[in-house]
Order: structure tokens, then sequence, then C-alpha cells
């Protein structure tokens, strides 16, 4: 049977006639979540590694980095394009002089786009002007990640992310009005969700236009709040079995066009005090896609229903 989900490595597939990787690019940044701007102390489950576990140190230059990981990576997977990846802390969250120097250096032959990580409070039009500019005489294609986690404001509020579905919501219309790819982090093992919430989050993503998911579970990273939180007993991660349901559903919802990263992230063991119910991701995933196939379930399934069902009820 078919991948029930349209996967990322089957998009670029398609637009690209090939299979295409990503090369991180690890800058010196932080972000308004830590310095203030927006609020103190960051999320809660975020490290001091910004989310990158696997980057060349950020004293490297981005034309250093890009080598580096396109001479492993392509000879890894014995792959000739790539997008460069601006991934850790708030790719944005720069004067704009800093932020063209840093993607004109993405100009390569094998760079056929560039991601760029980065907050809803931190889109700005004045930097994406110049994307769209840049984007337009280098051929190279643009998309803007944004990490949403979840649509329930109060679960916003626990994660400390100083921005809301307002602040999201606002990000995605000015991204879609230059055109531009979006690509939306979302948690589905949050202690403090339920499964509307995983509904409401994958319909307001529909609505948005996003094009990329990348789904996630918890983390438990060693020396954050949300660890400080874990010692003291102070929530409960849902079980593997409730995280596969949240991903499933989650899936068919969300439009079958929309190309999904991934249904399971990672973090080094030594790292976390938690991660993936001390279970390989690849097996998690492996059980997902199992189980879709054998009720068939398909990404998208439930879209159209939801509608009706709920034109349905206000009649």
């Amino acid at each position: 049977m078919n991948n029930p989900y349209y996967s990322i490595s089957s998009y670029y597939k398609d637009i690209y006639g090939e299979k295409v990787y990503k090369l991180p690019v690890k800058l010196s940044l932080t972000c308004p979540n830590r310095d203030g701007a927006a609020c103190y102390g960051g999320c809660i489950f975020c490290g001091e590694e910004g989310g990158s576990f696997e980057n060349l140190p950020s004293y490297m230059t981005v034309n250093q980095q890009l080598s580096q990981n396109r001479d492993y990576i392509g000879s890894r997977y014995k792959a000739n394009k790539f997008i460069a990846y601006f991934q850790n802390f708030t790719n944005t969250y720069m004067p704009l002089n800093d932020f063209k120097e840093i993607i004109r250096a993405c100009d390569k032959d094998y760079v056929v786009g560039v991601s760029i990580s980065t907050r809803s409070d931190s889109v700005t039009e004045d930097k994406l002007i110049f994307l769209k500019e840049w984007s337009k005489s280098t051929g190279k294609d643009i998309t803007i990640e944004l990490g949403l986690q979840t649509a329930n404001y109060k679960t916003l509020e626990i994660l400390n992310r100083g921005e809301d579905l307002a602040d999201f919501i606002e990000a995605c219309n000015l991204i879609n009005k230059y055109g531009f790819r979006i690509c939306t982090h979302v948690i589905l093992s949050l202690p403090w969700d339920d499964i509307r919430d995983v509904r409401q989050t994958a319909r307001i993503i529909n609505a948005l236009n996003v094009k990329e998911i990348k789904i996630h579970s918890l983390f438990v990273i060693k020396g954050t709040k949300l660890y400080q939180m874990y010692e003291n007993n102070e929530f409960e991660i849902p079980s593997k079995e409730e995280y596969q349901t949240n991903v499933i559903e989650f899936l068919r919802i969300i439009k079958p066009d929309v190309a999904v990263q991934r249904l399971v992230g990672r973090a080094p063991e030594e790292e976390t005090a938690f991660c993936n119910w001390d279970t390989s991701w690849w097996l998690i995933r492996d059980e997902i896609v199992e189980t879709m196939q054998k009720n068939g379930f398909t990404q998208g399934d439930k879209s159209k229903k939801i509608i009706f069902d709920k034109i349905k009820g206000e009649n």
C-alpha cells in the first residue's frame, strides 16, 4: 500500500525531480522570548542550543557550514540538490543588513532553496520584501518555518511562548502575501491538550495555507524549565499510544497536499530526561503508518467530513 501521508521526500521529488536534503546552518542568535523583547526565559521546552542538536559550530561562516555539510550529506545520501536550513532560535531576529548578508551567502549552484526558522512575532515586511527580490533574482525557493505548537492559548501560556494564535495568524497572512511556503511545527503530546485541541490546530493550519508540517513529540531537555516541572511531577506526558492517536487524527484532517516533514522528532539521549518513551523514532513512525494502512486512513480523509458535520450541526 502507498504511504498514507504526503512525505517531504515525495514533495521534493515532485518539485525538483530528485531527492533533496537540508544543509543545517547555525547562527549566533538569541530569541525575543529570551532577551525580554517578548518574554524572559524562553519556551519552557527549549534548551540552550535552541532546538539544534546536529549543527556545526556557529563560529563557522555560512559558506563554511554549507560546504562542509554538503560534502558530508551529499556523499552519504548521493544527493546533488540541497536546501540551506537556518534552524536554531529566531533567524529573522537581527538587523536587516545582517539578514541580507546571511541569505546572499546561500546563492550556490547546489542550493535550490532556503528554509528559515523563526517566530511569528519576528516576521517583518522589510525582510520579506528582500527575500522576494532575492528569490526572484536567484531562482531559489523560500520557506518560512513557524512554531505554532498548539492552538490552545492556555497551553501556549504554560509553554511561555510569548506569542499567541493571533500572532501566528498575522504572520501567516503576511508570508502568504509574498507567496512563500509556510512550514509549521506542532507538538502533539502536550500534557495540557486533548484531542479537540489537536483537531482545532489542524483546522487552523488548513485555513492559513500552510504547505509543510513538522510534527514533534514533547522532549524533556535537561536544564530547562520543563525539566524542573517534570522532576517535580507537575504534569504527566501522554502515552506513546495517545501520541500516535493524536498524530493520526491530525494527519486525517490536514489537507492532502501539505507535505509532512516528520511524524516524530528526536534528541540526544544524554541531553534529555524524557524522549519518545525510550522507543526508536522510526519505530513510532512505522507503527503510525501501519495503523493508518490497516484502517484505510489517509492524510486529509477527514477534512471534508469535518466541514460537512459542522454545517450539518448548524442547520
